[in-house]
C-alpha cells in the first residue's frame, strides 16, 4: 500500500468519481445555448446569470418535484413546495431562522450520534443552553427514543402552559405571518449519519404525530436516501408523510435536500421542500434571499438541464455501483478484520457504518496509533457528541467508504484489526 493517507472520516466522493463531463456539457448547454430573451417578461423565472427569484425558478422547482415524485413514487407536489438553497448546511441555517424565535421555541433535539457539524448551527442560532440529545436505539421498537423525546414534549407544554399564539406571530417589516415552532428536532432519518440506521415508517409516522401534538418542527436532512444499495423500495420522505394528513395548512417537517452527496458538493444546491406552500414561501422570505434572490441562481440550472436530460440519474447509479462494493468490502472486512464482539449498523446506503468495540480496547490509543503510525484516519465517536449532552462515545468510530478505493478499505479495517490485537495482549 502506498503512503497515501486512508481516511475515513472523510465524508464525500473519492475525486475520481466526480461527473466532470457530464457538468461542463450542462454549463455549455445552460451558458450557450439558453433563450435569454424569454426571460425578461416572466416574473417566475430569470436568466440563470441574473439575480433569481425568492424562492428559486418556477420551472425547475417544477422539475424538482416531478425528480421526487419519479423516485419515490408519491404524487408531485406543488412546486410552490419547493424552495431552492446552496446546500442543506445553509437550508438548516434558514429553516432556523425563519421558523424559530427565541422567545417562543423552548429547545432543539438532536439525535445522538449526530452529524459532528450540526452542533455549531443550533449554538449560532442561539439555542446554546437548549439544546437536548435523543439516542438513537437500533433494534428496538423505534429507532430513536421516543418515550424520552414525548417526555421532554410534555414537559416543555407544563412549563409553558397553553399556546394560545398557535405559532403565528405577525412580521414586523409586513411580510406574511410567520410560523413558529415550539421546539426543533434534528434528524438524518435515512442511512443517519453517523449511525447508519433507517427509521422505521412506524417511527417516521409517529415523530409526525408527535409534532403536531407539541408543535415541534422536524427537520429531516435528507441527503442520502437515493443512495440505496438494497433491492427495496424507498421508504417515503417524512415530508410526504406529513403533506398526505396535514390540516393546519403549514406542516411540521421540512425535508432539507442536497445534491452534494447525488452530484458534486462543489455545486452548492439545495432545496426545502414542505407539506404546503405557505412554509416553503416563509423560508424563502428570509432577509438574505429576500435581498439576493435564490442564492444558487446559476448552478440551479445546471441541475434543471441534468434533471430534464435524465444525465442525473446516469450520475447517482454511477455512484451507487461504486458505493455498493466500497461499503460491501467494508462490511466483509469488519466482519473478517475485527473482534468477533464488535457491533456494526449501517451499509445499505449512504456513506458510513457506525462500528462499537467491547470497551476492553483502548480505543483512543488505537486511533492515535494509526494516524500517527499507519497513516490511517479513523472518525472516533467523540467527534459526534450532541453539544452539552455528552453520552460516551469513545468505544465507537464512524467510517465512511465513500472517499476510499476497495483495496484501501481492506487494508485500512485489516490494520486496525492487527492494533486491537496488540491492545488486547498488553
Amino acid at each position: 500500500m502506498s503512503n497515501r493517507v486512508i481516511n475515513f472520516f472523510k465524508g464525500y466522493a473519492s475525486n475520481s468519481l466526480h461527473p466532470r463531463k457530464e457538468l461542463e456539457a450542462a454549463f455549455s448547454k445552460v451558458l450557450l445555448e439558453t433563450d435569454f430573451d424569454k426571460y425578461d417578461t416572466d416574473p417566475d423565472n430569470q436568466h440563470p446569470l441574473n439575480y433569481g427569484t425568492d424562492p428559486g425558478n418556477f420551472d425547475i422547482r417544477q422539475q424538482l418535484s416531478k425528480f421526487m415524485a419519479r423516485k419515490f413514487n408519491v404524487p408531485e407536489a406543488d412546486p410552490d413546495c419547493f424552495n431552492l438553497t446552496n446546500g442543506a448546511s445553509f437550508g438548516i441555517g434558514m429553516a432556523l431562522k425563519m421558523a424559530t424565535n427565541l422567545e417562543y421555541t423552548k429547545k432543539v433535539f438532536v439525535v445522538s450520534p449526530c452529524y459532528f457539524l450540526i452542533n455549531h448551527s443550533f449554538v449560532d442560532a442561539g439555542f446554546s443552553g437548549r439544546i437536548a440529545s435523543i439516542n438513537e436505539t437500533p433494534g428496538a421498537e423505534y429507532e430513536i427514543d421516543i418515550e424520552a423525546l414525548e417526555m421532554q414534549l410534555q414537559n416543555i407544554d407544563k412549563e409553558n402552559g397553553e399556546d394560545k399564539t398557535g405559532g403565528i406571530f405577525p412580521d414586523p417589516l409586513g411580510r406574511d405571518d410567520n410560523r413558529v415552532y415550539r421546539s426543533v428536532i434534528y434528524i438524518v432519518p435515512t442511512y443517519s449519519n453517523p449511525g447508519g440506521l433507517t427509521y422505521s415508517l412506524k417511527t417516521r409516522l409517529k415523530m409526525i404525530e408527535l409534532a403536531r401534538r407539541h408543535n415541534m418542527l422536524i427537520i429531516c436532512d435528507d441527503v442520502y436516501d437515493l443512495l440505496n444499495y438494497t433491492d427495496d423500495s424507498p421508504l417515503p420522505r417524512l415530508v410526504h408523510l406529513d403533506r398526505e394528513t396535514c390540516t393546519d395548512g403549514w406542516g411540521h417537517v421540512v425535508s432539507n435536500a442536497s445534491t452534494s452527496k447525488l452530484i458534486s458538493p462543489g455545486l452548492r444546491f439545495g432545496w426545502h421542500e414542505t407539506a404546503t406552500p405557505k412554509l416553503a414561501f416563509q423560508f424563502s422570505q428570509e432577509g438574505n434571499t429576500k435581498s439576493g434572490g435564490t442564492p444558487s441562481q446559476l448552478n440551479s440550472y445546471v441541475i434543471h438541464e441534468l434533471l430534464i436530460t435524465g444525465t442525473i440519474d446516469d450520475i447517482i447509479n454511477n455512484f451507487i455501483s461504486h458505493y455498493r462494493e466500497r461499503s460491501k468490502v467494508l462490511k466483509d472486512s469488519i466482519k473478517k478484520y475485527l473482534p468477533p464482539s464488535t457491533k456494526f449498523y449501517g451499509g445499505d446506503g449512504g456513506y458510513f457504518i457506525w462500528v462499537t468495540l467491547d470497551p476492553k480496547y483502548n480505543l483512543v490509543k488505537v486511533v492515535s496509533t494509526l494516524a500517527k503510525e499507519h497513516n490511517i484516519i479513523l472518525a472516533s465517536g467523540t467527534n459526534f457528541e450532541v453539544a452539552e449532552n455528552h453520552r460516551g462515545l469513545g468505544d465507537s468510530v464512524r467510517l465512511c467508504f465513500s472517499f476510499l478505493t476497495p483495496p484501501e478499505i481492506e487494508y485500512g479495517i485489516k490494520t486496525f484489526g492487527s492494533l486491537l490485537k496488540e491492545d488486547e495482549t498488553n
